[in-house]
């Protein structure tokens, strides 16, 4: 089986009973950044090998892992963060599974997107969900392909591109409000809620620290 577990976000205590014992009871786990990984599985005492399988990782790896699951081998599936499949290689493994008549088996956790979600104050019953942005082509076409999008938008962003895209809302979309979410579940946990000039403001006097989700509203 390939089993797909969602793993903190930050706070490691953000994990599930069955996600720990799927990670224990697994031959494998197939892990997007393994020293990342190595912290989560050393706090819990869990000593199943460790298999890289990232973005950059050749056909060739993904074969090996398929290749794994065909013989029998049962593999975890994890990101650096949260639930795989979000914004990380873990379709590409799944769908070759599925190919493969491999049982996929879903181990529901924490996710970054739903939590900013939930603590944005903003309509959640319905949303789209836009992971990071284009950084060049395709971006002015996205941007305005959503300036009348009525559900409330949820995007992905670093810390070194968050002015930039606060400047590029503010003028495709207008002064909206928006629930700026950094470091969610860390220590340095922040959700600010404003308008997205404000926002724009804010981190033109603040160095922007962490990853963010915004949580931005629509049109209605």
């Amino acid at each position: 089986m390939l089993y797909i577990v969602a793993t903190p976000i930050g706070n490691l205590e953000d994990i599930t009973l069955r996600a720990l014992r799927t990670l224990k009871e697994v031959d494998y786990i197939a892990a997007e950044d393994t020293r990342h990984t190595k912290i989560l599985v050393n706090k819990y005492e869990i000593d199943t090998q460790l298999l890289s399988y990232h973005s950059y990782s050749s056909p060739a790896k993904l074969e090996k892992i398929v290749d794994l699951l065909k013989e029998g081998k049962n593999v975890a599936l994890v990101s650096d963060a949260g639930t795989p499949g979000i914004s990380d290689p873990a379709y590409s493994l799944i769908n070759r599974a599925i190919e493969e008549d491999v049982r996929v088996v879903p181990i529901p956790g924490a996710s970054s997107l739903l939590t900013a979600l939930v603590a944005s104050g903003l309509p959640m019953d319905k949303f789209l969900h836009l992971g990071f942005l284009p950084l060049k082509k395709g971006r002015q076409t996205l941007l305005n392909s959503i300036k009348e999008e009525p559900r409330t938008l949820v995007i992905f962003e670093s810390p070194h591109r968050i002015a930039r895209t606060l400047k590029d809302l503010q003028e495709y979309l207008g002064d909206r409000d928006i629930a700026v979410c950094r470091e969610l579940t860390k220590i340095y946990e922040e959700v600010l809620r404003m308008k997205i000039s404000e926002a724009a403001a804010h981190f033109e006097i603040k160095k922007p620290k962490g990853e963010f989700v915004l949580v931005v509203k629509g049109l209605k």
